[in-house]
């Protein structure tokens, strides 16, 4: 008899998933274990804890630069507020501000005919901060959280003219992660075609890989996805957010190819 492990099923993401965004945690701590699988959302979907949030929202930057020191990092004063004012998404990029837990509704995934309706769409300006980071020089960090929070909050004009004007500044070594910034900017305006663009131009990194298997299941190419969605999910840490909804968009690409 064969003892290979058996891949998860859809209801076993959902349950892991839903589990995960729900429960309220301290930041930097792994979610629970799961036990018993519900394969559907049988309460209200519950607030996003800011400090989880937060501990997402910089992911990125650890996978552009490991090394870096985010210790001193913090969220912006008004964090909470535009956390909290986030409606449900369901086509989320790995970028600098962004968090899992913006999947907030399982439903339009698994009832739509076509996902292409998901994708973002332009939105009015959110309340947020210019800013979540002061000083006169700031580091490359700074620079891709001041982008990831207006994006965030929707100011997208401002974070284009940000990006704009830090282009020519950005050292050598950030550059990989901020084009990759710069595409997630044009997904989330609503320019889906051309951030898919950017992103298959992009040489291969967790969030690009990431995003490339998103967009290309978002826009109709299921069985495109599967190959960048599963090298991305096998690279992030398997406790973690980012992996389970990887894992989520990964099965659903696998469901529709």
């Amino acid at each position: 008899m064969s003892t290979a492990k058996q891949p998860p099923t859809l209801a076993d993401l959902t349950a892991q998933f839903l589990r995960r965004q729900t429960t309220a945690r301290a930041a930097g701590l792994a979610p629970p274990d799961i036990g018993e699988v519900v394969p559907f959302e049988a309460a209200p979907v519950q607030p996003v804890d800011p400090r989880t949030a937060w501990e997402d929202a910089v992911t990125a930057v650890r996978l552009y630069h490991p090394d870096a020191d985010l210790k001193a990092l913090r969220p912006p004063a008004d964090w909470s507020g535009l956390v909290a004012a986030q409606e449900p998404a369901a086509a989320v990029a790995l970028c600098v501000g962004n968090f899992p837990q913006l999947v907030r509704s399982l439903h339009p995934l698994l009832q739509a005919t076509n996902l292409e309706e998901l994708c973002p769409a332009a939105a009015p300006a959110r309340p947020g901060p210019e800013s979540p980071q002061g000083g006169k020089q700031p580091s490359p960090i700074q620079t891709l959280l001041a982008l990831g929070t207006l994006r965030l909050a929707r100011r997208f004009e401002a974070a284009a003219a940000l990006a704009e004007k830090v282009q020519a500044e950005v050292p050598a070594e950030w550059r990989a992660g901020w084009a990759n910034e710069r595409a997630a900017l044009l997904w989330h305006q609503g320019r889906a075609a051309e951030a898919d663009a950017n992103w298959a131009a992009l040489p291969d990194s967790v969030p690009v890989l990431f995003n490339r298997g998103m967009a290309a299941l978002f826009r109709g190419r299921a069985g495109e996805a599967r190959g960048p969605l599963g090298r991305a999910v096998a690279q992030l840490a398997e406790d973690g957010p980012w992996h389970h909804l990887g894992r989520l968009y990964l099965t659903l690409a696998e469901m529709r190819a």
